[in-house]
């Protein structure tokens, strides 16, 4: 994979794109159009939050089967599930695991694709995930959105290239079972830490086998993003083994000051990456020139300077 396809998968779902597919929504019950083939979009299933409908998550997955060729289904986007602030994400991860077999072709799953007008990303539950790396051993990208409830156990999966999660607070069992597991395929790996009022409760030592490198010998691309202790990785990033084989490093979002870009600097070489993305940052005017100037060569994403509000420093996604 060359670095421009590989920097536009990192990004999740854009645009109405997932996968390199169009996001094509489940049919209806009244839907006679014509639909695009299995194989050419990425299906999201998700119900509306309305009262006055008795549609269920549950009816939209068998009309789903009932109306798409799922042998030839490449890429699943999740949406809500009824109430996903209530209930959590059990149903959606257990109905793909069940029928893991009628689904040979699938490659990628995003699941809790909700936006904030729907549920707001540290209200969604989710759910343990394991099921889904176990059922699809095939899979190579799996991205999920929400922390409350979010479980994970470490896994080998042989296959998997992408993984991400988006919250407002991720646990740290989930982050400590990441670095238990075995993913030899993995090229993409990015959290969203958040924050602790929202189980956010992450530290530098969770991250170590992370850092180290040792069970993801094929990572380039690592985000460890949207945190409040943005400083003391930078400076855990700075000496970190795994750093020397990234073409890409994030620290974006969080509350990165002066004191973590000069750990940075003074740490180990930058100059080998291709993309350092900072964005959304504490840092002043002459720490934003010393970085740029320190890093000639690398696409340094500074954007989103901000000012504390009295001392007070926050991350992009909180609630």
């Amino acid at each position: 994979m060359d670095y421009a396809e590989f920097t536009d998968e990192v990004g999740g779902l854009r645009a109405g794109v997932y996968a390199g597919l169009p996001v094509t929504p489940a049919p209806e019950d009244d839907d006679g159009g014509a639909l695009p083939g299995a194989g050419e979009a990425a299906w999201r299933l998700g119900i509306d939050d309305d009262y006055d409908s008795d549609e269920t998550f549950e009816r939209q997955f068998a009309r789903f089967m009932d109306a798409v060729d799922s042998t030839e289904v490449t890429a699943i986007v999740i949406g809500s599930w009824d109430s996903p602030w209530d209930v959590r994400a059990d149903l959606p991860i257990g109905l793909l695991a069940d029928n893991a077999d009628r689904f040979p072709a699938l490659r990628s799953i995003f699941l809790g694709a909700i936006t904030s007008d729907e549920c707001e990303i540290s209200w969604i539950k989710q759910g343990d995930v394991t099921p889904l790396l176990r059922a699809f051993p095939r899979l190579e990208r799996l991205e999920v959105r929400g922390g409350d409830g979010l479980k994970l156990s470490p896994v080998r999966h042989d296959a998997l290239r992408i993984l991400r999660f988006e919250s407002g607070g991720l646990p740290a069992r989930v982050v400590r079972a990441v670095g238990d597991s075995e993913l030899p395929a993995l090229e993409c790996l990015e959290m969203w830490l958040g924050i602790d009022e929202y189980g956010g409760d992450t530290t530098v030592a969770d991250l170590a086998p992370i850092l180290s490198g040792e069970r993801l010998p094929s990572l380039r691309h690592l985000g460890l993003q949207d945190t409040e202790i943005q400083d003391q990785l930078a400076e855990a990033v700075a000496s970190a083994p795994v750093v020397a084989r990234l073409s890409s490093l994030s620290l974006a979002m969080g509350v990165l000051t002066d004191a973590g870009a000069e750990a940075l600097l003074s740490g180990q070489p930058l100059t080998h990456l291709r993309r350092l993305d900072l964005h959304h940052h504490f840092l002043g005017d002459d720490m934003v020139q010393r970085v740029a100037k320190a890093l000639p060569g690398v696409d340094v994403d500074l954007s989103e300077q901000k000012e504390p509000e009295e001392e007070w420093r926050y991350v992009a996604v909180a609630e």
